[in-house]
């Protein structure tokens, strides 16, 4: 009876346990992975943060995670907390990818691995960069226009000054547009960053540029969604929305919108959930020094060669939202078609 009742007892304790979840059967030994992301208001960012977590949470993770809100200063403060949290593996999509190498110093010299995420930290040895392939991103963006308006007026938007991708997002796609712009083909009428990748500044921009040439433009090279949203909310008080061809970027739900009203022409598809969650695997696999996924190239981010992992994009026009966003579950159909 005794050796019965002590059976029940070890069955019923396991059986607790496990309903705690991996992470809280390993307590205090859980992995601690630190996080650092440069915002939450924009939604692939917010899309981002909710797959690490659940990565996380799947493999009995401690995750922490902390938003700069665009803040180079309060980034570098953030993760100087982390680490002294003892975290054994830092992913960080850097504010300023340039001092953000300051970053990876701090991390290097408490024996912290540094995964590079979405966005590159230049001239620092950064162990692992995982990341769509961005100058692939801006050829996309730059042959849907230049196939679409292969003569007229231009606007050409970059993002952030500080962030490295905004450059090969440009690097992509002037190599499709510079023949027609050398040829006198497109005439460039603006040619400026977006601070920050705000929406409203990269309306300002638009609205100059309109007021400048009396609202004849043709085509919009927009980075990403948010500024395509910004220059979009500046044709429609010219009543040009829907006229005028412009490109965007991260598939997001307000983007997806409007190209089903017809002023966003399209924008590119990056999966970036998938991306996330493999970076949560990966910072495991280096907390236990476990072989990695095979890179698929190596970059160079000044004096550093670093292995990437990265992810090819996808254009999104109208006639993809269906097969492609809803079929494999990215968005509902209640969510895509409810507005």
């Amino acid at each position: 009876m005794k050796r019965l009742r002590k059976a029940y007892l070890t069955k019923g304790l396991l059986a607790l346990l496990a309903s705690f979840g991996p992470g809280m059967v390993q307590g205090a030994e859980a992995l601690k992975i630190g996080v650092s992301l440069p915002t939450q208001a924009e939604e692939h960012w917010v899309r981002d943060k909710k797959a690490m977590e659940e990565k996380a949470k799947q493999l009995g993770v401690d995750l922490r995670v902390q938003i700069t809100n665009n803040d180079s200063a309060r980034q570098t403060s953030q993760v100087e907390n982390l680490l002294a949290q003892g975290i054994q593996v830092l992913i960080v999509a850097p504010h300023d990818s340039e001092s953000a190498r300051g970053i990876v110093d701090k991390a290097k010299k408490m024996g912290v691995k540094v995964i590079a995420y979405d966005r590159l930290i230049t001239h620092a040895p950064v162990d692992l960069y995982i990341a769509i392939d961005n100058v692939h991103v801006g050829e996309l963006q730059g042959e849907y226009l230049a196939q679409r308006v292969p003569r007229g007026k231009y606007i050409l938007l970059a993002g952030s000054p500080t962030d490295h991708n905004a450059l090969l997002y440009r690097e992509g796609a002037l190599k499709k547009l510079k023949p027609l712009i050398d040829s006198g083909a497109i005439d460039v009428i603006a040619d400026q960053p977006v601070k920050d990748w705000q929406p409203a500044e990269a309306q300002k921009i638009v609205e100059q540029a309109l007021t400048k040439s009396g609202n004849k433009v043709d085509g919009i090279l927009a980075p990403n969604d948010g500024t395509a949203g910004g220059a979009i909310q500046a044709l429609a008080a010219q009543r040009l929305a829907g006229k005028v061809v412009v490109t965007g970027q991260d598939a997001e739900l307000a983007a997806i919108n409007r190209i089903l009203k017809g002023t966003q022409s399209m924008t590119v598809f990056k999966n970036s959930p998938k991306m996330s969650g493999l970076a949560v695997e990966m910072a495991v696999k280096m907390a236990k020094k476990e072989p990695l996924t095979e890179p698929t190239t190596m970059v160079e981010n000044g004096p550093f060669r670093v292995p990437a992992l990265l992810f090819q994009g996808q254009i999104i026009e109208k006639k993809d939202i269906d097969p492609v966003l809803i079929r494999s579950g990215y968005f509902s159909e209640q969510e895509v078609y409810r507005r």
